[in-house]
């Protein structure tokens, strides 16, 4: 545990826990991608999906949990390496440099925090239904039907994936320079990945507000 401390001090320590829970967020994004375009199949798929998660009973919560961890993980290490580079730089560059550095790259931080805004709004909306008069519990696909007749809520949904887009494909790339997969003959392969599972999830989740605002689910 010690060992532990000690290497989160570290920046480098610090960089591979924001790759490592990094990873662990993509995973459970592409399962999320997955389920919910089962709402273009039939509504009620999403209902049974979502029945099925709840017949795990505590391990759901202990998933849960876990990801929840991860993303305060990764939300600390981010700031606390941003700190760092600040004090290590007190004064900006006069001049950027915006070739080297991708628009992506660009747009992790202030992205990042976009996408922490949009995942407790998510969850109210969603998941607790907080935010949503009419939601039903267990009746998913009717809810994310609601949900998005609301024109501002799908806009919100879809810019949000656009971030998430560009932050996935970032954090892909960055998490194998991380844990050392950084190597010129496969960087091309790297980087198409990244883009890759980031137009398949990001995309893929983008598509249901998308079709709400053109009225598929009327």
């Amino acid at each position: 545990m010690n060992r532990l401390f000690a290497l989160w001090g570290t920046t480098v320590g610090k960089k591979v826990a924001m790759a490592a829970t990094g990873i662990v967020m993509i995973l459970f994004l592409i399962s999320h991608m997955i389920s919910n375009v089962l709402i273009f199949r039939n509504p009620e798929h999403l209902d049974s999906y979502a029945a099925l998660l709840r017949s795990l009973g505590p391990a759901l919560w202990v998933a849960r949990a876990g990801l929840l961890a991860c993303v305060l993980i990764h939300i600390a290490a981010a700031w606390q390496l941003t700190m760092l580079a600040r004090r290590a730089r007190p004064i900006t560059y006069a001049h950027h440099e915006y070739r080297v550095a991708t628009y992506a790259s660009r747009t992790m931080r202030w992205g990042g925090v976009l996408l922490f805004v949009f995942i407790v709004f998510h969850i109210l909306h969603f998941t607790t239904g907080t935010l949503l008069p009419g939601w039903q519990d267990g009746r998913v696909g009717d809810n994310v039907k609601l949900g998005f007749q609301s024109v501002p809520v799908a806009i919100f949904y879809l810019v949000a994936m656009l971030f998430l887009g560009l932050h996935f494909s970032h954090g892909i790339w960055s998490a194998f320079q991380t844990l050392g997969l950084n190597h010129p003959s496969y960087n091309r392969s790297r980087r198409l990945l990244a883009w890759g599972l980031a137009l398949a999830v990001a995309g893929g989740l983008a598509t249901i507000p998308a079709a709400a605002l053109l009225g598929y689910f009327k």
